[in-house]
């Protein structure tokens, strides 16, 4: 630990390894922030917590499995001319559960309360988000987990760089949701960018890899014309906040 301490390169690993568990960390606080916002506002803090801390428990518990991890990448299933892992099977269906939420989020955003299904009701408890909150993290923290494998090779750089990402987006994760909650047209860009790396999950299960600053940059982009969009409807209302309805 000590050599850890005193070596240079291993503070630029930590710092290096911290930016990207945040950066990929984005969109499971994009997720948690939507998530959490159906519940009553008493609630959303300790959901915001209990989700975030459970993201930071799952990534660690898979860097100390190394050896299970290393077991998710051995091919289980040979369909459609290639080889399916457990981590494919995860990704495909983390994926498609982040595509049917999302697409059930923006259907009840567009049509009102009053077009909320039954079944979109009963999802909207408190243990049911945390459920949800759980699954999704699994899912985020498998593709975490193997970037951070893949560029440091001490548990211990590793685990503290999760821990810093993940303090680092429980103070962010508050504002993020109230951002999102006051700008219906920013909730609707969040929840199709979860629509991508749906997508991007899915592909990726079928061992088609689409980049993941790809889709990074091309929302950085999106957010900041809609950012434009937000200003110039303040400056024509007089600075009144926009109206969500």
């Amino acid at each position: 630990m000590y050599a850890l301490l005193s070596d240079p390169s291993a503070w630029l690993s930590l710092a290096t390894l911290a930016t990207l568990e945040i950066v990929l960390g984005v969109d499971n606080v994009i997720f948690l922030s939507i998530l959490v916002g159906r519940l009553p506002p008493e609630r959303q803090k300790v959901a915001r917590i209990t989700g975030l801390g459970l993201a930071m428990v799952t990534r660690i518990a898979l860097l100390l499995s190394v050896t299970w991890l290393a077991t998710l990448t051995a091919p289980l299933v040979h369909a459609f001319d290639q080889d399916f892992s457990g981590r494919d099977f995860v990704l495909g269906l983390g994926g498609l559960f982040l595509l049917w939420k999302s697409v059930v989020e923006i259907h009840s955003s567009v049509e009102g309360p009053a077009a909320k299904s039954r079944l979109s009701r009963a999802m909207s408890g408190f243990v049911t988000v945390i459920l949800q909150i759980a699954v999704i993290d699994i899912v985020f923290s498998i593709d975490s987990v193997f970037t951070a494998v893949g560029l440091v090779k001490e548990i211990p750089i590793m685990i503290t760089a999760i821990v810093i990402a993940v303090i680092f987006m429980m103070f962010i994760a508050a504002r993020v949701a109230r951002f999102i909650e006051a700008h219906p047209t920013i909730r609707i860009l969040a929840l199709a960018f979860l629509i991508l790396i749906g997508v991007a999950l899915v592909a990726e299960a079928f061992e088609f890899h689409i980049p993941k600053g790809y889709l990074y940059v091309s929302m950085a982009f999106s957010l900041a014309v809609e950012l434009i969009n937000v200003r110039m409807r303040r400056a024509f209302n007089g600075g009144a906040p926009p109206d969500k309805g």
